[in-house]
């Protein structure tokens, strides 16, 4: 098979996309930059930012990639196989369109896919018209100690709780910020319902995203159901929300609770899945795999104890397999592992609880 090269263009030099790779406490590669440049099959040959900032100091550390003002100009002169979208949310359409029509192999759009599922559902149809497939970057999908969760999730019976926390020292939603969606329901929640929503995946579904666009699928079939808040906490007789609790069911597990706190002072990120027979808890600094075994302190019961055979990687490689997918897939030999369609399906059910968040603020205080 050749081993030829990808070219890719970045679309975005802020944070996520290159400056978060000089965190010294972060697993790197930590930035779509770092992680592109460090795959051997790609070459990094344009960046693109509106701040001339950003990329004045990208360039510091990257000499060789052509460096442009306007995405425009770059699809015109430009010709790349995968494109890297790293700009914020309310910046996703615009850009995932313009890069959709310039035909590359393949996009890579940072997550949430949009601000709306209506903003969603214009990426979704366009990549689907040009037949351009787009990877999504929920990366806990690519990293080893979730893939290992979700490979333990077998041996621990019927599910039957699952409890999923965010901590963010962003408001849980902000009505000034619906342009923005600088608020962590959207911002951080995605990553919380996606790795849920990754989990509960059945095989039925996986065969959905492997046939990406074919199977007529725009997340519409959503893995988390009937999303409910069951309680919430506003900011000081505003309109902001503090904290949030929402009750979900899927199809192998009728109690999935998902609680979001904002305006917390640490950020924390973490599940608990407890089914019949074990037991996980996985999260930032979180794993812990436990199954059923019979108990030291009572005759005739069963308890749980950690299973010692389960290792936290070293290094989850988050980043890098979400690149690697991705060269694996231009190579033919592997599909995409996060698709529009899960991201889809995650934004449907932040757009119900925010629908729902939207309908309680209407009420009087």
């Amino acid at each position: 098979m050749s081993k030829c090269k990808y070219n890719a263009a970045l679309i975005g030099t802020g944070r996520i996309g290159f400056t978060l790779g000089f965190d010294s406490k972060r697993e790197q590669p930590a930035s779509h930059a770092m992680a592109l440049k460090e795959n051997r099959r790609i070459k990094l040959v344009a960046a693109c930012d509106s701040d001339p900032t950003k990329l004045n100091y990208f360039h510091r550390f990257n000499r060789k990639p052509h460096l442009f003002s306007d995405y425009s100009y770059l699809f015109a002169t430009t010709k790349v196989d995968i494109v890297t979208i790293a700009v914020n949310e309310n910046a996703h359409l615009e850009a995932a369109l313009a890069a959709i029509r310039a035909r590359p192999r393949l996009v890579i759009l940072e997550k949430p896919v949009a601000l709306s599922v209506a903003e969603g559902m214009k990426i979704f149809n366009e990549a689907k018209t040009l037949n351009i497939p787009v990877l999504i970057n929920h990366e806990r999908r690519f990293a080893e100690d979730y893939k290992l969760a979700k490979e333990y999730i077998k041996q621990i019976g019927q599910i039957q709780t699952i409890n999923a926390r965010l901590d963010s020292g962003l408001y849980v939603y902000n009505p000034d910020a619906e342009a923005t969606g600088e608020y962590c329901l959207w911002h951080d929640g995605t990553h919380l319902v996606d790795i849920v929503s990754y989990l509960l995946e059945q095989e039925d579904n996986e065969k959905e995203n492997q046939a990406l666009y074919d199977a007529e699928d725009s997340g519409e079939r959503k893995i988390l159901k009937n999303a409910r808040i069951t309680q919430i906490l506003y900011d000081d007789n505003s309109k902001i929300i503090r904290s949030i609790n929402v009750h979900m069911q899927s199809d192998n597990c009728n109690d999935v609770n998902i609680f979001i706190s904002g305006k917390s002072r640490f950020f924390g990120f973490e599940l608990d899945v407890i089914g019949t027979e074990g037991r996980i808890r996985i999260g930032n600094g979180i794993f812990e795999f436990s199954k059923r075994v019979q108990s030291k302190l009572y005759s005739g019961f069963y308890s749980l104890e950690k299973d010692e055979l389960i290792k936290m990687p070293k290094k989850t490689r988050y980043f890098s397999n979400m690149v690697k997918n991705a060269v694996d897939f231009l190579d033919g030999k592997e599909r995409l592992k996060s698709t529009l369609a899960n991201g889809l399906r995650t934004l449907r059910v932040l757009e119900d609880i925010k629908n729902q968040i939207k309908e309680f603020n209407e009420l009087p205080f």
